[in-house]
């Protein structure tokens, strides 16, 4: 089954950072020899019949490659392609984004949430979980930027990472139902 795993603090190719090889690398050194890098932000399509072991694995693999553990989660193109849908034509969707943690799933009307979500700068508009990872979209108050990591990190008390409607959008062109065969471009 595709997924798409999403590692937390990717830069490629900035200094500090994994090379798209190195992150390719790690990758298959944890079993998914097929897995594609979409974007310079950590963002790769896989085939993985166990997500949540690759996605473990890809986190050894990386800290022992890069001597930084980076946290990696895995959700399947068919949530990544349902979040898109909903979300990818409405007027707003330039400020949306999709925000990715470990479970359980934020409750946004939490006092706490609600505090955090105002202090931030956002709101969150949808939640879900998938075998051990939950996400939201948050809608940015301002344009172009990307509130959703803190915001998330601040009420769930763990790391989170977060990729743009528009980086959706693409990983679900080429690679959604009906796209490409893994194959590096």
């Amino acid at each position: 089954m595709r997924h798409v795993l999403l590692i937390r603090n990717v830069n490629v190719g900035q200094r500090g950072q994994p090379s798209t090889a190195d992150l390719l690398d790690g990758v298959a050194a944890a079993g998914a020899v097929d897995a594609v890098s979409v974007q310079s932000n950590g963002t790769v399509v896989v085939e993985s019949g166990d997500p949540s072991a690759l996605a473990e694995a890809v986190e050894d693999a990386l800290g022992s490659a890069t001597g930084i553990r980076r946290e990696v989660f895995a959700l399947p193109m068919e949530v990544i392609e349902a979040i898109a849908d909903d979300h990818g034509d409405r007027p707003d969707a330039s400020r949306r984004e999709l925000t990715v943690h470990a479970a359980p799933a934020v409750d946004p009307s939490t006092a706490a949430a609600e505090s955090a979500q105002r202090l931030g700068g956002c709101c969150i508009v949808a939640t879900g979980e998938h075998a051990g990872s939950a996400w939201a979209v948050v809608l940015n108050d301002v344009e172009r930027q990307s509130n959703g990591t803190p915001v998330i990190e601040r009420v769930a008390v763990t790391p989170a990472t977060s990729r743009s409607l528009a980086t959706l959008r693409r990983v679900v062109e080429r690679f959604g139902d009906g796209g490409s065969v893994l194959s590096p471009t």
